[in-house]
């Protein structure tokens, strides 16, 4: 067996390939053997007795099963964890989501007038505070406020009301007095 080192480089520099990648026709080993130019090994991959082998395939359908069987949960008990839970799904990062998540609603809220700014930047303190876990509890918390605001108001309304029938009885009932005691003193006189 003759050695083809020679014509395996210059065919592989010719396909730009590896030299692995190289196939030499076993039938014209003579022709290949006396090729030791790269314009003969052009003429030579024309003729079709050098060829370039195909890529290998590299199939991805396990990895692809169990990454479909991890999303659903398996593979991932404790035997499977190397990192501490905090090295898996930092704190922080929760942290960071629920913060945005919440300034996000205080926001939209604000822009659609639902709060004032005077509210909204109370909530705003308050989340930042850690007083509300997820979305739906200052969602509530907004409810009550917003609600024992209007009662507020309306209280207030209704004392104005209180305060102003009392001041009109008084002026009526001034009035009242004042007439009867002029009516007195036309009876005296």
């Amino acid at each position: 067996m003759v050695s083809l080192k020679l014509q395996k480089r210059l065919a592989a520099s010719v396909l730009k390939c590896g030299k692995r990648k190289v196939w030499l026709d076993p039938n014209e080993i003579t022709e290949i053997h006396n090729a030791n130019s790269r314009q003969n090994f052009r003429k030579l991959i024309k003729d079709g007795y050098v060829i370039r082998k195909p890529n290998k395939i590299h199939s991805r359908s396990r990895v692809n099963a169990r990454l479909e069987a991890k999303r659903k949960g398996r593979h991932m008990g404790l035997g499977k964890r190397r990192g501490t839970r905090e090295a898996r799904f930092p704190s922080k990062i929760i942290w960071m989501r629920r913060m945005r998540v919440l300034r996000r609603l205080l926001k939209k809220y604000r822009a659609t007038d639902k709060i004032d700014k005077h509210l909204y930047h109370t909530l705003y303190l308050k989340v930042k505070g850690n007083e509300f876990k997820n979305k739906r509890v200052l969602m509530e918390h907004i409810h009550k406020e917003k609600s024992e605001l209007a009662r507020a108001k309306m209280l207030q309304r209704e004392g104005e009301m209180r305060r102003q029938r009392a001041q009109l009885k008084r002026e009526r009932a001034a009035a009242r007095a004042a007439e009867k005691e002029k009516k007195l003193l036309e009876e005296a006189a």
